[in-house]
């Protein structure tokens, strides 16, 4: 793992979860572990609205967690109920918290590659529809990142479970002098959450890199 991914997931043991979101955390554990039990794949599809902020922050740090914890068969996606761009402030904020990024074109709409390792392959990153071809189709777990989607995705085809676990938005934000604060503090935030879920899994052989 980067040097300062790991600098930035070591700082996470500073930042309190309450009890509410632990209580909130804790059926998304529960299905990983039966997930992990079973040998099986976990797949894991945060979505939001736009797919633009919270949905593409909680992709990238529920990923890195997993390679953190050891936890095999991870592949983590996010979708919207539109498709839109990943919001610049985004790809940024995840650059300074030790990502390495790389964007592919120019169009509205580009690819990002998110690496958190040198030897592992990148974090895919776009604006897309929950049920694009990209994202999984069956057998995985719709985490609902926003409360607007949440409300209006009553039903997520092909999902076996389905988790609403809400983060304010940081494009209330944009453009104000509070702004890359808050983009840190939101991206923290996710990224303590994804910690918590992954560290409480009982896993075979840990392995810390």
């Amino acid at each position: 793992m980067f040097e300062e991914v790991l600098k930035s997931i070591t700082s996470l043991s500073v930042l309190p979860i309450s009890d509410e979101r632990k209580t909130l955390l804790k059926p998304l554990i529960a299905y990983i572990q039966e997930k992990l039990d079973s040998h099986k794949p976990i797949r894991l599809n945060f979505i939001c609205t736009h797919n633009s902020r919270r949905s593409h922050l909680a992709q990238v740090w529920s990923q890195t967690m997993a390679f953190h914890f050891g936890v095999q068969n991870v592949f983590c996606y996010s979708g919207g109920t539109e498709a839109t761009a990943m919001f610049s402030k985004v790809s940024e904020t995840l650059l300074n918290q030790g990502f390495q990024i790389m964007k592919l074109g120019q169009n509205e709409n580009p690819v990002y590659t998110v690496k958190y390792a040198s030897n592992e392959p990148p974090i895919i990153c776009f604006s897309k529809f929950f049920d694009a071809n990209f994202n999984p189709r069956s057998e995985f777990a719709s985490i609902m990142t926003c409360s607007s989607a949440d409300v209006g995705c009553p039903y997520i085809a092909g999902a076996e479970k389905r988790f609403p676990i809400c983060y304010d938005d940081p494009k209330a934000f944009d453009g104000t002098t509070e702004m890359d604060v808050k983009y840190f503090e939101r991206s923290y935030e996710i990224a303590s959450e994804m910690y918590f879920v992954f560290a409480t899994l009982k896993v075979e052989a840990q392995k810390l890199i």
